[in-house]
């Protein structure tokens, strides 16, 4: 099954790495000896593959969600890092924001964490932005794909946010960032999944009075004629705003991941973090098997990172398929004609009768909705399953006892999307037992792993 979460924080390190050596060189500087590949020492005399604090932060995060959504926890890895050097490349912090020392600091003095967070006007530096982006992977394993309506969900952005940035200006541009961010996991075109995810997340804040006069600092991003602006008008500051916008800028304006976080380093003046915003985009949106080889081979600490992505991947998608077994004993009590009954079929005139429709039970709806609200939907469900030589409802039933997880997932979400094409598919799911093989079988394969 296809690791997102490596994707994204892979995507999101390398662009780091890149921008370290050069962090604060001015756009006019890079213009003559741009960024081309991979540099050591710079501006932070720090050696091949060295990532920053926008790495280590967003590592904090992704250790911590392995156990849930704990602020405490999360504000404990954060000091860890500051203090004692803890989720770095090599053992000490050479780069940190003035507004993420001061938060942490006022943790370590005791203050609550929600309280750390600065909140006034010149507390809008990017530094909740740079390392929100495991937090999408939570939310998505509890809200699916689209959350955006969902105010549990932007909660959590805002009050991870505001761990250590708890203006609203900044909760906005994590809103934003992670609305966009879901849409690129979903398989469609580029520009598509950004306008998406910014009308998703434009669309929220429009109803919340509380936001209204924050939402218009970002309104650029709702022209769409975002992407044609001249690149002398977009500003790579380390204001929450101007990396939010370049970022998206470049991922928009260029076709590969490598192009993407290149541009975005040579923008200039905050180089490592948006380079690390749009790369972590750019990550989910093209894999990170399209990320060089030769940059991720120099990653410090490459291992690690894979092992926490890795484990939260496992965490997550577990508790997902933990919920989705609740309903084996419905699907082994349940037959067809509980689950289904169907309307329509009026005469509407001399041979002229409306279409007939099912209605199913509330418990299967309860079902379906489990699966879509779950990050257990496989977006390439159609590649995957003519990959195995499926061909057609029967093949697959037969191949759920020896499918591997991906397959099975595949199998589900066929089932779950294709009902829309094919009115009645989920009452013969029921009748075959199709739903509790796939149930079963994840089962066993969750009880092997």
């Amino acid at each position: 099954m296809r690791n997102h979460i490596f994707d994204g924080i892979m995507g999101l390190c390398v662009a780091d790495v890149l921008g370290v050596p050069v962090e604060f060189n001015s756009r006019e500087k890079l213009k003559v000896n741009p960024v081309t590949d991979m540099r050591a020492y710079g501006t932070h005399n720090q050696p091949y593959g060295t990532w920053s604090d926008d790495t280590s932060m967003t590592l904090c995060l992704l250790d911590s969600l392995y156990c849930g959504l704990d602020y405490q926890d999360v504000m404990e890895k954060f000091k860890a890092w500051l203090t004692e050097g803890k989720y770095t490349p090599h053992g000490e912090v050479f780069d940190v924001g003035v507004g993420t020392r001061q938060a942490i600091m006022r943790y370590v003095s005791g203050v609550a964490p929600l309280q750390c967070g600065g909140v006034g006007e010149r507390d809008n530096g990017n530094g909740s932005l740079m390392r929100i982006l495991p937090l999408l992977f939570y939310i998505q394993s509890l809200y699916g794909t689209d959350f955006q309506d969902v105010d549990e969900a932007f909660d959590m952005i805002h009050q991870a946010s505001a761990l250590t940035h708890a203006h609203k200006r900044s909760q906005i541009a994590c809103g934003i960032y992670l609305s966009v961010a879901s849409m690129l996991i979903g398989n469609m075109n580029l520009s598509i999944a950004v306008e998406l995810g910014i009308y998703k997340a434009f669309e929220y804040y429009k109803g919340k009075p509380e936001y209204e006069a924050e939402i218009s600092h970002y309104h650029r991003l709702s022209d769409k004629n975002f992407g044609e602006i001249n690149e002398v008008e977009i500003r790579s500051s380390g204001y929450v705003v101007d990396t939010l916008e370049a970022a998206i800028w470049c991922l928009i304006n260029t076709k590969t991941y490598k192009d993407c976080v290149l541009k975005a380093v040579n923008l200039g003046d905050d180089t490592d973090t948006v380079a690390a915003v749009a790369g972590g985009l750019a990550g989910l949106y093209y894999g990170s098997e399209n990320i060089p080889i030769e940059w991720t081979a120099k990653i410090v600490r490459k291992d690690y990172i894979e092992e926490l992505s890795e484990r939260l991947h496992r965490s997550l998608t577990k508790r997902s398929i933990d919920k989705l077994l609740a309903f084996i004993p419905y699907f082994e009590n349940v037959n067809e004609k509980n689950a289904c009954s169907w309307g329509g079929g009026e005469k509407l005139g001399e041979n002229h009768f409306s279409m007939p429709y099912p209605i199913y039970e509330q418990t299967l709806e309860d079902f379906i909705q489990a699966v879509y609200s779950s990050n257990l939907i496989c977006y390439n469900y159609l590649e995957v399953i003519e990959k195995n030589g499926l061909h057609g409802t029967e093949e697959m039933n037969t191949a759920i006892e020896e499918s591997d997880l991906e397959l099975t997932l595949a199998i589900l979400t066929g089932y779950i999307r294709q009902e829309r094409f094919c009115d009645g598919l989920w009452e013969s799911a029921v009748k075959d037992k199709t739903f509790l093989k796939i149930l079963r079988r994840l089962e066993r394969l969750m009880s092997a792993a």
